[in-house]
């Protein structure tokens, strides 16, 4: 399909800086079948919007603070460095964008350090070189001990779009995580989960809605623009995902029922589209996924998705474009415009339910 199709318009205002305050009062656009009115809600109404027996799948991923400013020197000559870590491939290497990624040479060291300080606290050697400004980094320290640094030099990886509006603070550290992340490993937030309070999984309990957790670390490359014509011709990049065999279990069994699966997030139906066999059974799964799912897809695990609005022309319209029709995606998005939901990271969401079944 061509990228245009995916285009739309959003005024700059709609792109929200920060989060609802009271996480539950965030607007919510239930978006059914072909024919039915769009229903506006709260995030708070999502347990009467389930049924019991529904199985809420939730990413447990954590953010780091992977965005890093370093400098390389040639001589007397010191540049500034711009790195943004995408996906760890072994305990002393990961894959990064960096900029000027064109001016940075093979087996050039960018050294880091605290601001106005001179001594390096860490270091990393540019081991290869790819496409759109992404390299492989090895550091000078690996393991746990690579961790606690990063964790000490980086700064929160704000979406491009917050980012270019204001800085990251203090609040975005709260802000930008969500209540079950637990496994530290992703550089961007599965922001569908953000809605979630305390009070809100418990209400969802208390209606019999199970709750369960994945692990998927977003990498960077969700907010890549899409610079090709036509969707064929894109490349996503791998994240690292997992499922235990504790989750397996009860998405079989809620299959077995009759129950729905219902993604918090793009990042849970893609791990669990990846996972899921031809006959829509689970196992316990670890691996890397680049599924890439536009329309015609034909979807094998998720009935109801729960995601935020997102960017034109990106791979994630895309996906939510083959979950409930392009058509209506391009409807359903208008209405928000119009009726004043809030966009991207920081904003509203919508409840899609897939566009082959009876809801």
């Amino acid at each position: 399909m061509r990228v245009d199709e995916f285009d739309f318009e959003l005024p700059p205002d709609r792109i929200a800086l920060r989060p609802a305050e009271q996480r539950e009062a965030a607007r919510l656009l239930v978006v059914r079948s072909q024919g039915e009115p769009f229903q506006d809600h709260l995030i708070g109404d999502l347990p009467n919007l389930l049924a019991p027996g529904d199985v809420v799948v939730v990413n447990d991923t954590k953010v780091i603070p992977a965005r890093l400013t370093g400098f390389r020197m040639r001589g007397e000559a010191k540049a500034k460095i711009e790195v943004t870590l995408h996906k760890r491939e072994a305990p002393d290497q990961w894959l990064a964008f960096v900029r000027p990624a064109k001016k940075l040479s093979l087996q050039e060291i960018i050294h880091f350090t605290h601001q106005n300080e001179k001594a390096s606290l860490l270091d990393a050697h540019v081991e290869v070189k790819g496409e759109g400004g992404e390299v492989l980094l090895r550091f000078s320290h690996a393991g746990a001990e690579l961790d606690a640094l990063i964790a000490q030099l980086g700064e929160m990886p704000l979406p491009p779009y917050i980012a270019a509006k204001r800085a990251e603070d203090e609040q975005d550290k709260k802000d930008y995580q969500t209540i079950f992340a637990n496994r530290a490993g992703a550089v961007a937030a599965p922001t569908a989960g953000l809605h979630f309070t305390p009070a809100l999984i418990e209400r969802l309990k208390e209606r019999g809605i199970l709750i369960k957790r994945v692990t998927l670390h977003v990498g960077a490359g969700t907010f890549l623009p899409v610079k090709v014509d036509d969707t064929r011709d894109h490349k996503m990049h791998a994240e690292w995902g997992e499922i235990s065999e504790e989750t397996a279990q009860a998405l079989n069994e809620a299959r077995r029922a009759g129950k729905r699966i219902v993604a918090i997030g793009t990042t849970s139906l893609r791990l669990l589209e990846s996972a899921v066999s031809e006959e829509g059974g689970f196992g316990p799964w670890r691996g890397d996924t680049s599924i890439f799912i536009t329309p015609g897809y034909r979807f094998k695990a998720v009935d109801v998705l729960l995601t935020n609005f997102h960017l034109p022309r990106s791979t994630l319209v895309m996906l939510v474009s083959a979950f409930s029709g392009l058509d209506r995606i391009m409807k359903a998005y208008r209405h928000a415009i119009e009726t004043g939901y809030r966009f991207y990271s920081y904003g509203d969401a919508c409840l899609l339910f897939r566009a082959d079944q009876q809801v």
